[in-house]
């Protein structure tokens, strides 16, 4: 008997449905095609076990399977139930005429039980488009498939459970989420809080430009200074995620594999911090089977990258065509698969190999020149793309003990949210620009306009600084955001005197020797 039943193939962070066709004749071989990989062909050791835990035999029949589209690797265990429920429906071991209605995915252990899968979410979306009835998938992914309206999701715990509701023996309950209302209320639950930061207001001001703007940002400062904590509590003033950043930024995570059991949508920004020592595929995605790289699962939020110099430079390099389009293209031989990439960058820094150059009590120990060696560590290219440059001095005595608490991460929240929607409005017109960090030439043209004494401000900087010439646009990007900030329609002096502290690594004599403790 031939019977077909229906799962679906992850590829990048959308799915594509698979038709298993199921041929029993009489003999006893088993065939597996469809270009399947090492796992899938490894699954029918895994049914045989978990029918027979079950309570049901593997037909001896001979067995033809088809995985269709054939030009379609399929990879991974998840096919696994598919596979098992196909074989018992084509041995008329069970009722094959509900299985048109559902999607089936699952791994099997050898005990019948069911191992979760990824990509729950994409698959989900996939069903509903494809017009299934219903979606079978291991209960730890049923929640974060239930949060797609128009279909049905059942979470099952093992294979007899699904054997017996394909076969009209049992019935289950879909799973329910109110994905809006779970949503909302994980949004302002937070680890960190800016409270916690005492002193460093000038870096918390940055901070703050940063990300009203969708800036990136570079912490240079000694050992102890608060770099990382800073950099921790980001997060918590970023505007909260819209139901459609969710929905994408969730969808990246269960293709990762790196979705909480149980969790539905994913309430808040991403913070990644990957160590110094990552390698480039993992840092953009990619390998045998392909899968999101730290830039992708940080689409969304916040790219933290601790002691940036230690970095491989090959690693820092890759990052600069995801900075300028906000996506990366994973390409093999037979496919190539896209990556959404949108994250502000963040890098935290010493000034030099000991750490102390600049240090108000501490001496630089390093040699000559050694200050520069370090900082060329880091590509000009990769700095052009760092709107903000903030030097970090270690807080104070005083400042540490207050018992008083600082400026909660809320109160600046909402002054973010203010100026992201001032943003909103102004590039409404404007497809793919939601702040002012992705400005083009053009648009700056039209919306950055600063008044005569701003603009004499600005070149009397470049001069008497040293400036270079890539900081001119940085600084009128990050004058912008100060004056949305204030509720400022023009681009005034001070705005643009406070986009010029941000840019301390564009000044030539950053870095060069001074005479004492080696320079």
């Amino acid at each position: 008997m031939l019977v077909k039943s229906y799962a679906a193939a992850v590829q990048g962070i959308t799915a594509t449905l698979v038709t298993i066709e199921v041929d029993c004749t009489k003999g006893i071989q088993f065939f597996l095609v469809g270009l399947p990989d090492v796992a899938v062909r490894e699954s029918h050791e895994r049914i045989i076990s978990a029918l027979r835990v079950s309570g049901y035999k593997f037909p001896r029949y001979r067995i033809v399977i088809n995985m269709a589209p054939a030009d379609i690797r399929k990879e991974g265990a998840a096919y696994d139930l598919p596979l098992a429920i196909g074989i018992m429906a084509a041995a008329e071991e069970i009722d094959a005429s509900r299985l048109g209605d559902y999607v089936i995915m699952g791994e099997l252990s050898l005990d019948g039980s069911l191992q979760a899968i990824k990509g729950a979410l994409s698959i989900a979306i996939q069903a509903k488009e494809a017009g299934f009835k219903g979606l079978l998938l291991p209960a730890a992914n049923a929640r974060e498939a239930a949060v797609v309206e128009g279909i049905d999701v059942y979470g099952m715990d093992n294979l007899r459970q699904v054997l017996e509701f394909v076969d009209g023996k049992s019935e289950q309950q879909p799973v329910q989420v109110d994905a809006a209302a779970e949503f909302f209320t994980q949004q302002a639950s937070f680890a960190y809080d800016f409270s916690d930061v005492h002193g460093q207001e000038n870096v918390k001001r940055a901070i703050e430009v940063a990300a009203a703007g969708g800036h990136n940002l570079l912490m240079i400062g000694p050992p102890g200074s608060g770099k990382s904590m800073l950099a921790q509590r980001l997060p918590t003033i970023l505007p909260p995620l819209t139901l459609e950043e969710s929905l994408e930024t969730t969808k990246i995570h269960s293709v990762a594999g790196k979705m909480d059991k149980g969790t539905s949508l994913m309430a808040q920004r991403p913070f990644r911090s990957p160590h110094h020592t990552i390698s480039n595929v993992a840092m953009v995605g990619g390998g045998s089977f392909p899968q999101p790289g730290e830039i992708s699962l940080a689409h969304n939020g916040v790219l933290f990258l601790d002691e940036l110099p230690e970095f491989n430079r090959s690693v820092l390099e890759v990052l600069r065509q995801p900075l300028e389009e906000r996506r990366i293209t994973i390409s093999r031989a037979r496919s190539s698969v896209e990556y959404p990439a949108g994250f502000m960058l963040v890098g935290s820094m010493n000034p030099c190999p000991c750490g102390y150059y600049n240090h108000p009590s501490r001496p630089c120990l390093c040699p000559p020149g050694a200050v520069q060696k370090y900082m060329n560590r880091i590509s000009g290219p990769l700095l052009d793309r760092i709107d903000i440059q903030i030097e970090i001095v270690p807080v104070p005595f005083e400042k540490i003990s207050e018992q008083v608490p600082a400026e909660p991460s809320a109160a600046v929240r909402e002054r973010v949210i203010r100026a992201r929607a001032v943003q909103a409005e102004r590039f409404r017109e404007d497809p793919g620009i939601f702040c002012n960090a992705q400005m083009t030439p053009r648009l700056m043209h039209k919306y950055v306009r600063p008044d005569d004494k701003g603009m004499e401000r600005l070149r009397k900087a470049m001069l008497s600084l040293n400036l270079s010439a890539r900081a001119y646009d940085r600084i009128l990007k990050v004058a912008r955001t100060i004056a949305d900030l204030d509720d400022s329609g023009q681009v005034e002096a001070e705005h643009i005197a406070e986009a010029i502290q941000y840019r301390n690594l564009d000044r030539e004599s950053w870095g060069m020797d001074r005479g004492n403790g080696g320079y």
